[in-house]
């Protein structure tokens, strides 16, 4: 019979809950990602003819470009002051920065990832007795680059803006914050997956597909709204690399 958990266990957890899904935690647990992201895809790009970036990403940096000053600095700039500001800002409520916090966002993330996958896979599955295989178009070190961009980029936007908009909007719409959960999380995810179809780079449209980005893109929304863009990023990004190295088979 396991031991009764104590009372400053319990006490642990519930901040380690609390704190982690903060926008302070968010910001720092993104930093490596984005360091890595931006490294690798400039090693995968050096010499190339035809670079290659997450389109999130190039959303991001079309709009920096629109100051007229240097891209990279002024998107480097906007996430350090953007950064701070929400650290500022939740100083008040005296969040704890333990290494062992982003250690468990890492570890709680790993394990959505491979739940995430699961599930959708399954669902998609049991519909069109079949889920849609990855194509991987890249050598691997692009491949983790975009997987690791699309982590951090995908889930700025589609999370963060999008469906923190979305939120924010129909919590003034409606009387039950829990409808505007869910109103907000089920038109996100089907933006997330529409937007893989636009374009002249976009994938031809396969409802099968569709189906199973738009459950992922769900999955997402729901670990945003309720463990913050932090877990969400680091599940996105974990998946992908997941897919690229054949983990899922």
């Amino acid at each position: 019979m396991p031991a009764p958990t104590s009372a400053s266990e319990r006490a642990l957890r519930s901040a380690y809950w609390a704190a982690s899904r903060t926008g302070t935690y968010g910001f720092l647990s993104a930093l490596p990602l984005l360091i890595a992201y931006e490294v690798m895809i400039a090693v995968a790009n050096y010499g190339s003819g035809r670079p290659v970036r997450i389109g999130a990403d190039v959303w991001m940096k079309q709009l920096a470009a629109l100051t007229g000053g240097p891209i990279v600095w002024v998107l480097a700039g906007t996430v350090l002051v953007v950064g701070v500001g929400i650290m500022v800002y939740e100083r008040k409520q005296n969040i704890p920065l333990r290494p062992a916090y982003f250690a468990g966002i890492l570890a709680e993330s790993a394990v959505y990832a491979v739940l995430v996958a699961g599930l959708v896979s399954y669902l998609v599955a049991a519909v069109f007795a079949a889920a849609p295989s990855p194509q991987m178009a890249h050598d691997l070190w692009t491949q983790l680059a975009l997987s690791i961009g699309a982590g951090l980029y995908e889930e700025l936007v589609f999370r963060v803006i999008l469906v923190g908009g979305l939120f924010l909007f129909f919590r003034w719409m409606f009387s039950s914050q829990t409808t505007a959960y869910v109103t907000a999380a089920i038109i996100g995810a089907a933006v997330f997956s529409l937007v893989h179809y636009a374009g002249a780079l976009g994938d031809p449209f396969a409802l099968d597909s569709f189906t199973f980005r738009f459950l992922f893109g769900l999955a997402l929304n729901v670990l945003f709204l309720v463990r913050g863009f932090g877990v969400a990023a680091w599940t996105h990004a974990l998946y992908d690399i997941y897919l690229t190295l054949g983990l899922f088979g």
